[in-house]
């Protein structure tokens, strides 16, 4: 699609360069052979003013300049016209190849990453819909199912319901902050934020006798608070869920870099089972999860959160680090600059 797209531009390319070109050409064309009939026409007035009436009776006249010799300019004039659009069609082509192809590269990446996005979307909504759809054809072929069972049956399909919100919640959410709608950022207190995103998580602390260690200054910044709320949410969920039971997690902000603006950093470190080195790299990518290792305590999401915690920092100009070492757990950094 896009080979025959990059032809098509190519050709438009072409089409306009060669209509410029040809028009100039035409241009200098006439203006030159009109300057050429104005040089012999001045020659020949020249010469009727200086030689006399009667030599010119006695002697026939002869053109100043040879007409054959005029009409071999034009003709050279043509070809050497002809040879320069040939040079600017061959190089225009070759150049226009070149531009079409990096005018659509962007198109094409866009494209290509939509394409990955419906793909993965769609696989992953296939996998609660199949365990949903199972569940239903295999009760509904159990001629002795009774209330037991079947209320087991709902209870499982309530939690597929669960997840397929979940998911859909999430990809609406990633969807909006890819979005560049522009941003309307407003001075916003860090600490409060941090403390409500610790009010989000704290059942789910409870549940695992986590503590989360809060020692984040008291620092304005420039953000969106809704979205900051949501990126620490994410992160402090994650370090809960691969936390074992008992643990600390710790949130803290221990210096501000001072740079040409300044820069505050967060860092959340937790105790848990860590990342290994191979999966460092793709960890904010849509969809990646790690492998069974880290998630075999039932841990297993879409991995669409770490994407969206970068999508936000990504939105306040900042930017999300993680440093693991596997079995000795993990640090994500987040920077964000304080004044915008």
């Amino acid at each position: 699609m896009f080979y025959k797209a990059r032809l098509k531009l190519t050709a438009w390319y072409l089409l306009i360069i060669m209509l410029i070109s040809i028009s100039f050409s035409l241009a200098i064309y006439g203006v030159l052979t009109n300057e050429l009939n104005r040089v012999e026409r001045v020659q020949r007035q020249r010469r009727d003013r200086l030689i006399p009436m009667e030599f010119n009776q006695r002697f026939p006249r002869q053109p100043i300049i040879d007409p054959e010799v005029i009409e071999e300019t034009k003709n050279r004039l043509r070809a050497i016209l002809f040879i320069i659009n040939l040079g600017i069609l061959g190089s225009a082509g070759v150049l226009g190849y070149f531009l079409a192809g990096r005018t659509l590269k962007p198109i094409k990446e866009m494209v290509d990453e939509q394409n990955r996005f419906i793909t993965d979307s769609s696989h992953e909504l296939r996998t609660p819909l199949t365990s949903l759809k199972s569940e239903i054809e295999v009760a509904l072929r159990d001629k002795k199912l009774d209330l037991a069972d079947a209320k087991k049956l709902l209870q499982s399909n309530l939690e597929e319901v669960n997840n397929l919100q979940y998911l859909s919640d999430n990809l609406i959410k990633l969807t909006q902050y890819e979005k560049s709608n522009g941003n309307h950022f407003e001075e916003v207190n860090l600490s409060e934020i941090v403390e409500e995103a610790i009010r989000k998580v704290a059942n789910l602390a409870k549940n695992k006798k986590i503590t989360i260690k809060n020692n984040v200054k008291n620092i304005k910044l420039d953000g969106d608070g809704q979205s900051l709320v949501e990126l620490f949410v994410i992160l402090l969920d994650n370090a809960i869920k691969y936390s074992p039971k008992g643990e600390i997690v710790t949130i803290s902000s221990p210096s501000v870099i001072l740079s040409e603006a300044k820069d505050l950093k967060i860092s959340i470190k937790d105790e848990g089972i860590g990342i290994s080195e191979k999966d460092l790299p793709h960890l904010f990518d849509r969809f990646f999860r790690v492998d069974k290792s880290r998630t075999k305590k039932g841990s297993e999401g879409y991995g669409l959160g770490l994407s969206i915690a970068k999508h936000i920092a990504d939105r306040h100009g900042g930017s999300i680090k993680v440093e693991s070492e596997f079995g000795r757990g993990t640090t994500f950094s987040i920077q964000l600059p304080i004044k915008h």
